[in-house]
């Protein structure tokens, strides 16, 4: 059975292209995972290591979301800021959440490591930059992080800056040595064969088309299949449908926008002359990085709540692009594409379990690869009997995400971020 990817930049660079048939028949299991993304993938790889035979239903290819197609960037964050979890959790308790979050960044570099992963491709390095002039609180936020976490990031002035991107845009910045960036797509297929060697079993183009979720066995239906197994992990994120309606109601799609320029090194190199990650501090960021050996410049960022032509928002990209280095004016775009990232209305990870032996992790908000390394962890450590970490995110639960009125208060929410970032520059 062919691979089954949307085109983008990561489709086209993949470093193996092993295709997993469809279920066919029933089937038993010790745990069924729905979703073949970073968290459906990343909870198997765990209870697989802890002694349990996974099976995987993937609708598509495993990494066919935004988990195959964001800006693969690591970093230590959540998309909810330190004050609203705070408020919700208190100072002690998010502070151990941010834990989790340098956590996650650790295990992602250790997977890739330890798995040998040679096509997820990390580099090293992420610049955390400021459009307007003022810093006391960069070095607030810096020394917080120091003194909480022992976590360092360097200041950068904008002389500093200057040393490795040729703008006029940025006046301040946190550098961080510690994030880095990856090649998503070619991670989650290394944590796929890691799975499949350890004993689980993964079908792609395996749609869950029904799921019985009372009693003591539970049962997911596919087109061609149906799997039976004591235990049941949702992990659908932005792509989540109406499997399960209780899920369905607390997630919202959130569409993200990505593009991918023409080979140029020398012309990308005149204005970006580090191998390391950018992402401006807006309330509404943009985020890029050079790729394939420097040939190549990957931008992303804006985000809708109704799909939108990739192609038309590229253009808005590119002004983006143009505004912060004129000289790229030049600059050709080969691609672009959009993926939907799972949000709650909270902002945060919903991990838990929704009824016995049911449990569920999804709305990443855009912050996926550090933190579902890290939650996929907690969630296979709640499920084998481990830890009770999965406490942590219990003030975060299976909110109504408001539907329509939902995506439209989303949708003017970024908009007037926008404002708000437009303001604060000028």
């Amino acid at each position: 059975m062919p691979l089954s990817y949307p085109e983008t930049y990561y489709a086209q660079s993949l470093s193996e292209i092993t295709a997993r048939p469809a279920l066919q028949g029933r089937t038993e299991a010790e745990v069924i995972i729905v979703g073949g993304g970073l968290a459906g993938l990343v909870t198997a790889l765990e209870l697989a290591r802890g002694g349990l035979k996974p099976l995987l239903l993937e609708a598509h290819s495993v990494g066919w979301g935004a988990s195959g197609r964001n800006g693969g960037i690591v970093s230590p964050a959540f998309a909810c800021d330190g004050d609203a979890i705070a408020a919700r959790v208190g100072p002690d308790a998010a502070r151990a959440l941010h834990r989790l979050t340098i956590e996650g960044v650790a295990r992602v570099r250790g997977y890739i490591s330890d798995l040998n992963i040679a096509g997820a491709q990390p580099t090293p390095g992420l610049l955390n930059l400021r459009r307007f002039d003022k810093a006391s609180d960069l070095h607030a936020y810096a020394a917080e992080f120091a003194r909480d976490f022992g976590y360092e990031f360097t200041y950068l002035n904008r002389a500093a800056i200057r040393e490795r991107l040729v703008s006029d845009r940025y006046f301040h910045g946190l550098a961080d040595a510690q994030a880095f960036h990856i090649h998503p797509l070619n991670y989650l297929r290394g944590l796929a064969a890691e799975i499949e060697r350890l004993g689980g079993r993964i079908h792609e183009a395996s749609p869950a088309t029904q799921a019985q979720l009372r009693g003591t066995v539970k049962i997911i239906k596919t087109a061609q299949g149906e799997a039976h197994a004591p235990r049941v992990v949702l992990c659908t994120g932005g792509y989540t449908d109406g499997l399960v309606p209780r899920l369905n109601r607390a997630v919202l799609p959130i569409a993200t926008y990505m593009m991918l320029s023409e080979a140029a090194p020398d012309l990308i190199a005149s204005a970006i002359r580090t191998p390391e990650a950018v992402l401006d501090d807006r309330r509404a960021s943009d985020y890029y990085r050079v790729v394939d050996g420097g040939k190549r410049l990957l931008w992303g960022g804006r985000i809708t709540t109704r799909a939108a032509s990739a192609a038309g928002v590229a253009a808005e990209l590119r002004r983006e692009m143009i505004g912060a280095f004129p000289q790229l004016a030049g600059l050709k775009t080969d691609l672009s594409w959009s993926g939907q990232m799972g949000y709650a209305r909270h902002l945060m990870p919903q991990i838990g379990q929704m009824e016995p032996n049911v449990w569920h992790a999804t709305a990443f908000g855009g912050h996926g690869l550090n933190t579902t390394a890290a939650c996929g962890k907690v969630l296979a450590e709640a499920i084998l009997g481990e830890t009770d970490r999965i406490q942590m995110f219990k003030a975060f639960g299976l909110d109504w995400a408001g539907g329509p009125l939902g995506l439209a208060a989303a949708q003017l929410t970024y908009w007037k971020l926008q404002a708000q970032d437009w303001w604060r520059e000028r």
